[in-house]
């Protein structure tokens, strides 16, 4: 099944010099990148992002994780890759969530640690499944960063949007 699967590399990956291992582990998956940019990420982006894990004690920590605030690096490079089984072919890659009990050879077995206060700094994101793939797809992009069309969308006129232009 032809599937999109939202990549992060977060503000731990950035620090460390990995955004290139990283990209370069999942070229292995011949999956096809249809979108990609650095993000300054806002507290209500991170907030909606990880809105399941809203009532867990380690939430707050985990915002101010991917805000960049223990890295200092507040930003993180967002990825849609596309293709064939593109979420299992990824997940697989990236390894388990903790990084202790991920794959040595994996992304995540790689990169990550758990730091002393027992948050997992483990370097990247990647969606679970299909429904949270959309979800966080259409919370990190619009319709027109993506070069295909993953999803219904439509053209509206948008009258009195403040925008930032070049000067």
């Amino acid at each position: 099944m032809i599937q999109a699967v939202l990549i992060l590399i977060k503000p731990d990956g950035l620090k460390k010099s990995l955004t290139g291992n990283i990209l370069s582990r999942l070229a292995e998956t011949k999956l096809e990148i249809v979108a990609a940019k650095m993000v300054r990420v806002s507290e209500a982006l991170a907030k909606e992002h990880y809105r399941h894990l809203k009532d867990k004690p380690f939430f707050g920590e985990l915002i101010d994780y991917l805000l960049g605030k223990l890295h200092n690096r507040k930003k993180v490079m967002a990825l849609v890759y596309w293709g064939e089984e593109a979420i299992k072919k990824c997940r697989d890659l990236a390894g388990a969530t903790n990084p202790e009990e991920a794959e040595a050879t994996s992304i995540r077995g790689s990169y990550g640690r758990i730091t002393t206060s027992g948050l997992y700094e483990n370097v990247i994101h990647v969606s679970s499944d299909i429904n949270d793939a959309e979800r966080e797809i259409k919370l990190w992009f619009n319709p027109e960063e993506i070069i295909v069309e993953l999803y219904p969308a439509k053209e509206i006129i948008a009258k009195e949007v403040k925008k930032q232009i070049w000067a």
